[in-house]
């Protein structure tokens, strides 16, 4: 949710002051350590399986959903990298400068900015969705899935 609230909350000031600046720096340095995260996260879900207690009509939505949003923390930062280098723009992350991953080019930073940009407004629909199931998992169905997505909740 930071990387969102920073690059929304960016609109606040002016383009070209150094909140601003600041703000789409964290995005760019928050969303690149989701990609790294999301792998560490995934290998763990791999080693060990939710294994859902819920009735079988809810597996294949949650699966969807999932699979979803893993596909989206990956998508997203790997987009951003790309528009910063198809724009010639530095990539930072912790005080690194990563490599551009293609030559600069304008038309290209155009179209994949645009799809970051569909992509990030999908997610939020993505993760409103989440929160949805969630809450019907606990007030309607009351099982155990909204505390067992807590750490320990296992």
């Amino acid at each position: 949710m930071a990387v969102y609230a920073c690059i929304e909350l960016r609109e606040l000031w002016p383009r070209g002051s150094d909140i601003r600046e600041g703000l789409k720096t964290w995005h760019f340095i928050l969303g690149l350590s989701v990609f790294v995260l999301v792998w560490f996260r995934l290998a763990a879900r791999w080693r060990a399986p939710l294994l859902s207690p819920t009735p079988g009509w809810t597996r294949w939505p949650a699966a969807v959903g999932h699979a979803a949003l893993y596909g989206l923390m990956i998508a997203m930062p790997l987009l951003g990298w790309l528009t910063l280098s198809a724009e010639g723009d530095p990539i930072p992350f912790f005080g690194l400068a990563l490599p551009p991953r293609v030559a600069p080019d304008e038309g290209l930073a155009d179209q994949v900015q645009t799809l970051h940009q569909t992509l990030g407004g999908v997610g939020y629909w993505l993760i409103g969705l989440h929160a949805a199931a969630a809450l019907f998992h606990h007030h309607v169905l009351r099982d155990a899935s909204p505390p067992r997505m807590l750490p320990g909740g296992r």
